[in-house]
């Protein structure tokens, strides 16, 4: 014999109830009891209609009104006109009943436990006559069976207690004897030993099935429902979650009482004993296997088979030096919480006996503090105690697995994980068998929390880093077009699932919590949403992903200003704009603190040398503790190309318009022709290397006239140019007289750094740079004479947009 039980979801309206039909038709023709909750909705209906009219407010005659037509209408749709009259004179006696029960409680303005109990019962003595009309009127061996004849309890309404003795021998007569096929019985719903009504508590219908299942020690349990199994988690709030095929009795009840919903805790307990198969089925999905739950048998061994949550908690704290080494105090404290019938979620005291913390439902919390307070009340007027503190707005996640126990290390991965993408734990939570690790976290992060816990333990070492970029230009746009090209790489060789979910320019910004189509990401951002920086800012920390990166590709002082907000709230930064890593020292030193003191990596590679790995070998050569002596280096990729491309048969003027078309200066030339652009990259060596340096600290020797650098145009720059087209021919005619070439140097050593133009002669290493071009020379204590060199393309849109590409790689792989 089997058993089933149908969820409220599964019953919602006629067109699901067809489909309940189909599924317990299809079965083998042996007996099946069916076992329903109440129409969808309809319980929540009761106890607000209840709730009205226990206040005296008329208006539960509406609400009345509301169940009335949800069931005539089921008829309607469901029984054929000639069996209707039958089966409506049934249902609105039972209505008729309802209603004089609801206006008891109006006349007396009350609604006693008991009272509760009989109202909320009719949702299910409804749904399941109806359903068993139906059936027989579709043609199935089925007849319907008050759950109220067969199981019995104690008089505690709301949450009764079954008496599984008398239950037992009840439902084994009933069945041995029954010659139907198929018996409907409302979930949900019993009868005291006295005769009265009672339910069985939240989940109630899930128990009900499991209490027949095991009376008549039944093949199997079906629980069906609107999803397919208990899943890795919250297939809601994480979209990677799978299906879970097979998982042990233990197993099922930490992740059902840790949020898993489709499976009432209590609901394996008639079961688990006489070892009777659970499956979890999906009444929408009848193909898919689902969730079958049984005896451990997780023989491939894997550890974690679940994620789960349970929110609306809050953290209740009793410390104080007056409780170390004084016999009695948990014991007064427990018994205070549950004299006020108060249901601990999670305890945890620390050894030294200072502290108690308990978590406990929200609504709860209020009513706890006070009665605690006043319980020791005496020890806090002394001061040997503090008043009890409160902390609301959590919520607990939990790893479990019944082989969690046999491997180590697992809790480090998990606080680890949380850790990494800034997830305060509040209280931590671990039994002795280790099947289940529980962690306090504030509701803001559980998205966060369970999606990086997932990607930890189930999905392949796949990283998944969430981008937010600001800078759609020439770099911006190299950089979205490369994501593209190697998104299916990064995912298959690299283990790393990117996504680009937020874009924005000056004018316009745009999100998608999917991840923006790459191909279409112009038209996205062009149907955007009026750029504003903190409202991008605001938007990236409320939607709180994990892994998440602000890549700023701009040359804005104002966006570089906002960098402190995005390490503080563990956002990594990644940035070809050099003006934060060249403002003041204090401020470069403060968002390398806030990189480390929050995990959020702060990578700038793109400020020397474009996609060379400068700064990053700078780095390397610090960390393994060799120091430098001295930096030489040509630093401009936009001088280097004016300087190799300019001669006497060509301007200068021309040479570096030509330079500004093709994307190699800043948007103001007068960055790089100044030499400011070079100071800036030469002081971040310094930096880099270990050095306290300022960009005052500088000296720069211009080879611009005056009047050009102080123009306050890019028109008037280039007009001056040209009137000062002498003085340039005249530098490069004394450089090739001397069989030298012009170019830009950096250098710094001792301490002390100067940019300016210098003739290079014939066999320096400066001499063949060719194009736009950078170069690096690190003299050290291991490179002392022969320096390590770094040369390659160090300016253009797409090698700057590799070097933030690999700054992301960078990231994935911390």
């Amino acid at each position: 014999m089997k058993v089933l039980k149908f969820g409220g979801t599964s019953v919602a309206n006629p067109e699901n109830i067809n489909k309940v039909k189909s599924i317990v038709q299809n079965l083998d023709k042996e007996k099946v009891a069916v076992v329903v909750s109440a129409f969808g909705g309809v319980t929540d209906l009761l106890l607000g209609t209840s709730a009205l009219a226990a206040k005296q407010d008329t208006s539960y005659k509406e609400s009345l009104k509301t169940i009335e037509d949800k069931h005539i209408n089921a008829i309607r749709e469901l029984i054929p006109v000639q069996n209707q009259s039958a089966v409506l004179s049934k249902v609105k006696s039972d209505l008729n009943v309802l209603e004089t029960l609801l206006e008891g409680s109006f006349l007396i303005g009350e609604l006693t436990p008991k009272l509760s109990d009989k109202i909320v019962s009719f949702g299910e003595l409804l749904s399941s006559y109806i359903i068993s009309e139906f059936f027989k009127a579709e043609g199935l061996d089925a007849t319907f069976k008050d759950s109220r004849e067969l199981i019995i309890t104690d008089n505690n309404f709301g949450k009764a207690n079954v008496d599984f003795k008398k239950t037992n021998t009840l439902c084994e007569a009933y069945f041995s004897s029954n010659p139907n096929q198929i018996t409907i019985l409302p979930g949900f719903v019993a009868s005291s030993g006295t005769g009265n009504s009672t339910t069985l508590g939240r989940g109630g219908s899930d128990y009900t099935a499991a209490i027949i299942a095991g009376a008549v020690e039944a093949d199997v349990l079906e629980i069906w429902t609107d999803v397919s199994g208990m899943y890795t988690a919250n297939p809601r709030l994480v979209k990677q979650a799978k299906c879970v095929s097979h998982i042990s009795y233990e197993e099922a009840m930490e992740l059902s009482h840790f949020g898993a919903k489709v499976l009432y805790p209590p609901t394996i307990q008639p079961v688990l004993g006489k070892g009777i198969p659970i499956a979890i089925k999906n009444t929408f999905d009848p193909e898919n296997p689902g969730t079958l739950i049984t005896k451990n048998t997780n023989g491939n061994g894997k550890t974690v088979r679940g994620i789960s949550h349970v929110g609306n908690i809050s953290l209740l704290s009793l410390e104080g030096p007056g409780m170390i080494g004084i016999p009695g105090i948990s014991k007064r404290f427990f018994e205070t919480l549950s004299l006020k019938n108060i249901s601990i979620v999670l305890i945890t005291q620390a050894s030294s006996e200072h502290s108690i913390c308990v978590g406990i439902a929200d609504e709860d919390v209020d009513a706890a503090a006070e009665a605690v307070n006043e319980t020791f009340e005496y020890e806090i007027s002394t001061r040997k105690i503090k008043p009890v503190i409160v902390e609301k707005d959590l919520t607990i996640i939990a790893l479990v697995g019944d082989n969690m126990k046999s491997h180590q290390g697992l809790s480090g991965k998990m606080f680890s994980t949380l850790g990494k993408n800034n997830v305060n734990i509040r209280a931590i939570a671990q039994g002795a068998s280790e099947r289940n690790i529980s962690a306090v976290i504030k509701k803001d992060d559980v998205k966060k929390a369970l999606n990086s816990l997932h990607e930890t333990f189930f999905e392949e070492n796949v990283k998944q880093l969430n981008l937010f970029v600001m800078g759609v230009g020439n770099v911006g746009s190299k950089f979205l077009d490369q994501i593209r090209q190697q998104k299916k790489y990064l995912k298959d060789e690299l283990k790393l699932n990117v996504r680009v979910i937020g874009i924005s320019n000056s004018r316009t910004m745009a999100f998608d919590e999917n991840g923006i189509p790459l191909k279409d990401w112009e038209t996205v951002l062009a149907s955007g949403e009026q750029a504003d920086k903190q409202a991008f800012f605001n938007r990236i920390k409320s939607l709180n992903y994990r892994n998440s990166v602000f890549v700023d590709n701009t040359a804005s002082a104002e966006v570089s200003e906002s960098y402190p907000n995005y390490l503080k709230n563990s956002i990594s930064v990644v940035t070809c704009n050099k003006i934060a890593c060249s403002s003041d020292y204090s401020y470069y030193k403060e968002l390398k603190q806030l990189a480390k003191q929050y995990n959020s990596p702060f990578l700038f590679e793109t400020n020397v040398g474009a996609g060379l790995p400068i700064i990053d070998t700078l780095k390397h050569l610090i960390a393994s503790g060799d120091k430098v002596k001295k930096i030489q280096a040509v630093l401009s990729g936009s001088l280097n190309f004016v300087f190799n491309t300019f001669n006497d048969s060509v301007t200068f003027h021309d040479v570096v318009k030509q330079a500004q078309e093709q994307g190699y200066t800043e948007p103001d030339p007068t960055i790089d022709l100044s030499g400011v652009d070079v100071m800036r990259k030469i002081l971040i060596l310094a930096r880099e290397s270990g050095h306290q340096l300022d960009i005052d600290d500088i000296a720069n020797e211009p080879f611009l006239p005056k009047e050009s650098l102080e123009t306050n145009s890019n028109e008037a720059f280039f007009e001056s140019l040209k009137k000062y087209e002498s003085d340039f021919q005249k530098m490069y005619k004394e450089a090739a007289d001397s069989d030298s070439k012009l170019k830009y140097v950096a250098q710094f050593e001792d301490g002390n750094a100067k940019v300016g133009l210098q003739k290079i002669p014939k066999g320096h290493d400066f001499y063949n740079l060719e194009g736009s071009d950078n170069i690096v020379l690190f003299y050290t204590e291991r490179y002392p004479n022969q320096p390590m060199i770094i040369k390659g393309a160090g300016a253009g849109a797409d090698v700057t947009a590799s070097g933030i590409f690999a700054d992301i790689i960078r990231i994935g792989n911390f």
